[in-house]
């Protein structure tokens, strides 16, 4: 068995192509059957609620110390 990938023969080479192309797929694969079908998810439903603004709210406080 040669350990050296550049002085390796044609028929080692070949193999690494092949377990790399076959896990590339297997890969891809899963990633495409992976995604969440949940049907139509751009359609607009009834659930959004619209939130109305109130009146002003000043806020005071601060984080910093005061020096007098």
């Amino acid at each position: 068995m040669n350990h050296s990938f550049y002085s390796a023969d044609r028929a080692t080479h070949l193999k690494i192509v092949v377990v790399a192309l076959v896990a590339a797929t297997a890969i891809a694969g899963v990633g495409i059957t992976a995604r969440i079908n949940g049907g139509d998810t751009y359609a607009q439903t009834d659930r959004i609620q619209v939130i109305k603004a109130g009146k002003p709210v000043m806020v005071t406080k601060t984080d910093q110390s005061v020096v007098r």
